[in-house]
């Protein structure tokens, strides 16, 4: 096809191509002009989209247990401190030794007896003679008696005589000198039996004490217990009263005494459970005894006793480090980064319809990780798992559910 055919070619096809379209113009079919269309109001998401991602954490049931730690070291409940009763002995025989349970009673050490034995014999001989004495005190004073009663006699019968001239005046003055004389005599009788009677008393009084001393040379247990540690040798020589020879764990019984940071002693009371952990590895279950109302006002520490009773496992002398439960409860519990300080007051961030919500709270018991709240939420709020300053009320936010157990119990040292 020619050049010139083609170009007729094309100008019919534009023209026919005009034609039907004014045609479907003028039928409406293609309206020259677009109607305008109404108004449909499109939401703005810009500030949803634009809020911050913040975790949260439900609110949920939760047990509580508060323990204060306390470190210390153990003792015995009592202890006894076994010397003997009888000084500048030896001993000569040794029944027991460091570890052996021993009954109240029992006899521990023998000290040697033949020292007291020979006093012993010496006090007899001085009895012996005291009782002599005092026979001997006692004819004297009766001779001194009967020597008296004959010259107030030889006197009494002189005076009658004096008047009446048969003896001279020089004769009744010896008579009465004579008196006078025996009474004297009696007098110093008397005095005589009454020292003879005295010595005696004193030398019964060795007696006993010799009778004492002997009986002391066995050294008792007196009170059943364990042995922890054993002085006492065979040869040895007792250095006096006070000088122990066995140290005795009355009833094996031993205790913790420990210490406690003065903020926390206050929350510590009498017959609270303790765990107490050995060194071992092992846990022995006690009972808060005693609480010193005296603080160290150098250290802050205050002293605290919880008895562990009588086992095995326990080394008098050994570190233990325990755990008190001061309280326990079941409450709702939120983390305690939720938790927010203001003006003296604790409050917590809740997200409602993506909004934060400050509501206050009152506080129960914190174990460290988690704090019950006893007033302010619900079981199902969602709360801030970390609040703070930079969010407000009315602060729109995209919650992010944290991965967290709220229901487990936790049991850690509460803060100060």
């Amino acid at each position: 096809m020619s050049l010139v055919s083609r170009l007729k070619s094309s100008r019919y096809l534009i023209l026919a191509g005009l034609g039907i379209g004014i045609y479907l113009i003028a039928n409406g079919t293609i309206p020259l002009f677009k109607k305008p269309q109404p108004m449909v109001a499109v939401k703005d998401n810009s500030q949803d989209l634009l809020a911050a991602a913040v975790a949260v954490v439900p609110v949920a049931m939760a047990d509580f247990v508060e323990q204060v730690v306390i470190t210390g070291t153990l003792v015995p409940r009592d202890e006894i401190l076994v010397g003997p009763e009888v000084e500048g002995l030896r001993v000569v025989e040794v029944l027991a030794d460091e570890g052996d349970r021993v009954k109240k009673g029992q006899i521990l050490a023998r000290l040697v007896t033949d020292t007291l034995d020979a006093q012993i014999a010496q006090n007899d001989a001085a009895q012996a003679k005291a009782t002599a004495t005092i026979a001997q005190a006692n004819g004297n004073l009766a001779s001194a008696q009967a020597k008296l009663i004959e010259a107030r006699n030889t006197f009494d019968r002189g005076k009658p005589l004096r008047q009446s001239g048969y003896i001279s005046e020089a004769v009744q003055d010896t008579r009465e000198s004579a008196a006078k004389v025996a009474e004297s005599a009696l007098v110093v009788a008397r005095d005589t039996v009454t020292a003879a009677e005295a010595d005696r008393k004193q030398v019964e009084a060795q007696r006993r004490e010799l009778d004492w001393k002997r009986s002391r040379t066995d050294v008792p247990a007196p009170e059943a217990g364990i042995i922890s540690r054993r002085v006492a040798r065979v040869g040895g020589f007792v250095a006096g009263v006070g000088d122990p020879m066995f140290r005795i764990v009355a009833r094996n019984e031993v205790e913790l005494d420990a210490e406690v940071l003065d903020t926390q002693i206050a929350r510590i009371k009498v017959d609270q459970t303790a765990a107490v952990m050995l060194p071992s590895g092992g846990e022995v279950t006690g009972k808060v005894r005693l609480i010193s109302p005296e603080i160290d006002k150098t250290t802050r520490l205050g002293r605290v006793r919880v008895f562990l009773g009588d086992n095995e496992k326990l080394r008098i002398g050994g570190f233990a480090r325990g755990v008190v439960t001061t309280a326990a409860s079941r409450g709702l519990a939120v983390p305690a980064s939720a938790i927010l300080y203001i003006n003296g007051g604790a409050s917590v961030q809740l997200v409602r319809d993506n909004r934060v919500v400050s509501v206050p709270v009152t506080l129960g018991l914190t174990n460290g990780v988690e704090t019950e709240v006893r007033s302010g939420v619900m079981a199902g709020d969602v709360v801030v798992a970390r609040s703070g300053s930079f969010l407000r009320d009315g602060d729109a936010v995209r919650p992010v559910t944290k991965s967290t157990k709220l229901t487990e119990t936790k049991a850690v040292e509460p803060r100060p």
